[in-house]
């Protein structure tokens, strides 16, 4: 699917389904209120309205159905009836799981997507998810014929009347932002380094009229940056520190985003075992989404002042690799002492947040990484933890969250009660917790917070995505078919993060 393109339309047109395969998907309440006079010329000669009505009774979702209308060229797919409190009520994972499975082979294809206004944008980024650009298969690169999927959207509900061109350009930048996060993460680092990330944030700028600030290598040792120099000196290729900023006229507050971009995470001298270090090309995860939101951000008209850090690093091992037991002096001012090198991503942000509070002159600091294995036990797999500060911004984060599919929940914020896990008889705080079953998500979090002080007035929202980076599946061929089956993220080449940018396009459009 790396060779898909994928276009939002306000009318896909009518075709034969044979000559145009067609999936039509959306909640059986919601598809048995589209119109055959809708359907018709997209279905006909192959399908007749009875077999369409017919189609339409057989399904019965548990959570999910769906009911071939023609061969393998038209299908009608059901998302779940009802979701709880704590998903979203687009069912995007559903829709991305639906559109694997269910969607007919061809070149070019046409998705039918059937569900209220407020829930378009959830699904078209779910949609996204269904179409990694990335593949190395060595088929893929034989197939030089470029295909298309064509999106309609057929809105019910009370608001349903047309899709504005407004909302077409919303979700064509939203989902390329997905679509270029995942493309990063996929991306192993053989191929996706520094450097390699470096090309792609400078891409992105010129392509939005902003030229980069990059801090590299032995310049940021001199300019005081000892955790992303720490954790990167080791490898061949230099850690960088590099800013994209979108200076609007008018603007009324600054806002900073903070990705960790560990481009590929060995643990460093405390090494990960064999099981735990393959798919840490992903540890990158929160860089890539923030460079897949700014992108999708800035093309939208973002009206206030907005700054992507990304804090790039190898966390690799050699002669020069950070110690247990040495003590790097962070761009805040404080020195840590490292009792565990695998604990790299806090040290990498703290110098970002530090960095976009000090230099940026940030209001609003939101950080995202892929920070704790404990994060996926706090919340799971499908859902990112949040901690911050403002309780408002907990609760905003949580509904852009369900508005967007990109699930997020709430950690403890409790800083007299877990800070102290730090403690340092040497320093002004350790990197790693004492005792990890005291919170050690929110733990992690705070360390990063305390680089810019816990007393500090601006809103500081970190966002943990360890579990949901890993949480999508990349889809098999099946040799010898057309057709193919999804694989669990533990046997998968790649996984394209759900938590990503869709979740910061819509605390954007909120």
């Amino acid at each position: 699917m790396a060779n898909v393109g994928l276009q939002f339309r306000a009318s896909a047109g009518d075709a034969d389904p044979q000559s145009r395969p067609l999936l039509l998907l959306g909640q059986l309440h919601h598809l048995h209120r589209v119109p055959w006079s809708h359907v018709r010329g997209k279905l006909l000669p192959r399908v007749t309205e009875e077999l369409w009505q017919a189609a339409l009774s057989t399904l019965n979702p548990s959570p999910t159905d769906s009911c071939p209308l023609y061969l393998n060229y038209a299908t009608v797919a059901a998302l779940p009836s009802r979701v709880s409190r704590h998903n979203s009520p687009s069912a995007a994972h559903f829709v991305t799981r639906l559109v694997r499975t269910c969607l007919p082979p061809g070149t070019h294809r046409c998705i039918l997507m059937v569900c209220e206004r407020s829930d378009a944008f959830a699904s078209a980024c779910a949609l996204a998810r269904a179409f990694p650009l990335f593949t190395q298969r060595s088929g893929a690169s034989r197939r030089l014929e470029k295909k298309t999927v064509t999106v309609e959207f057929f809105l019910v509900g009370q608001d349903n009347g047309p899709v504005e061109v407004s909302t077409l350009q919303c979700l064509t930048s939203a989902t390329e932002g997905v679509r270029l996060a995942a493309r990063i993460v996929d991306t192993p680092c053989s191929e996706m380094n520094t450097d390699t990330f470096l090309e792609e944030i400078k891409k992105v700028g010129k392509e939005l009229g902003i030229v980069p600030t990059v801090i590299r290598d032995e310049e940021l040792k001199t300019r005081g940056f000892g955790g992303i120099y720490g954790v990167g000196k080791a490898a061949l290729h230099p850690p960088a520190l590099a800013v994209l900023s979108h200076t609007p006229d008018g603007a009324t507050q600054t806002i900073a985003w903070v990705g960790k971009g560990i481009v590929y995470d060995t643990g460093g001298l405390s090494m990960k075992g064999k099981t735990t270090m393959p798919g840490m090309k992903r540890d990158c995860g929160g860089a890539a989404a923030v460079l897949g939101a700014f992108r999708a951000a800035v093309k939208q008209g973002f009206k206030d002042t907005l700054h992507a850090v990304f804090c790039l690093a190898e966390n690799s091992v050699g002669p020069s690799a950070t110690r247990p037991d040495d003590i790097h002096l962070l761009y805040s001012g404080k020195t840590v002492e490292i009792n565990n090198t695998d604990a790299e991503g806090r040290l990498v942000l703290a110098d970002g947040v530090s960095y976009a509070c000090k230099d940026l002159g940030a209001d609003i600091i939101l950080d995202i990484a892929t920070l704790t294995g404990a994060q996926g036990i706090a919340t799971g797999k499908y859902h990112a933890a949040v901690l911050t500060n403002s309780a408002e911004w907990e609760a905003a984060c949580a509904k852009a969250g369900r508005q967007c599919g990109d699930l997020v929940h709430p950690l403890v914020y409790c800083p007299e009660l877990h800070f102290s896990e730090f403690t340092s008889a040497v320093a002004d705080m350790k990197n790693s917790v004492a005792d990890r079953d005291n919170g050690p998500s929110s733990c992690a979090g705070l360390f990063i917070a305390s680089h810019i002080g816990f007393d500090w007035p601006g809103v500081w929202v970190h966002l943990d995505i360890a579990a949901p980076v890993h949480a999508a599946v990349r889809w098999t061929p099946r040799r010898g078919t057309r057709r193919g089956t999804p694989r669990s993220a533990g046997s998968c080449d790649a996984a394209a993060p759900p938590g990503d940018a869709g979740l910061f396009t819509s605390l954007c459009t909120d």
